[in-house]
């Protein structure tokens, strides 16, 4: 059917199809947002439309559903989620010590001097290749490839020496640590 049927006034609708949309949505841009949906769908829809029919009738479930349509996609979305918040009140939180190391680590990333810093955040972080990296920084990929591996062993032996050896700026204060509650 063609939109320039007599019988197919979709514009001539268009008061009625914002009353309606309004009514069921209480919100002005909603409401419009909603009709836009609603006669996008109608459009893509128009060869189902009966000759004779009134069209107005049609338009109103075509926004009726949209409607529905749109309340189902809600629910189903706020299903996940709670589902989703569930699942991380469920989830335990790094504990302090996890926290600092991870501090810890990217302190020792930044200390590392700026050409093994460089090659080892494109590789590791941005994922370029050994060439794409030696391409970025003007280096030959053997170069490159010997400062990442320098970085990595020095923040791999920065890991190895534990939580203890890097916090050297912590003092317990109050107390010799032996009492007991």
């Amino acid at each position: 059917m063609n939109a320039k049927t007599p019988g197919f006034n979709v514009i001539g609708q268009l008061a009625a199809l914002r009353r309606y949309a309004l009514s069921l949505v209480r919100n002005p841009d909603d409401a419009e947002d909603l009709v836009h949906d609603a006669l996008v769908k109608a459009y893509e829809r128009q060869g189902t439309f009966r000759t004779g029919a009134n069209v107005r009738n049609w338009l109103m479930s075509i926004l009726h559903n949209a409607h529905v349509d749109r309340l189902r996609q809600r629910r189903s979305m706020q299903r996940r989620h709670d589902g989703a918040a569930e699942i991380a009140e469920t989830a335990i939180p790094a504990n302090q010590d996890h926290s600092v190391r991870l501090t810890q680590l990217r302190n020792a990333f930044f200390t590392l001097p700026e050409e093994q810093r460089a090659a080892l955040h494109l590789v590791a972080i941005e994922e370029l290749s050994y060439q794409e990296a030696a391409t970025a920084l003007g280096i030959p990929v053997g170069t490159l490839m010997s400062r990442v591996a320098r970085a990595r062993e020095r923040l791999r032996t920065f890991e190895q020496s534990g939580p203890s050896a890097t916090v050297t700026h912590l003092r317990i204060v109050g107390g010799t640590g032996d009492d007991q509650q």
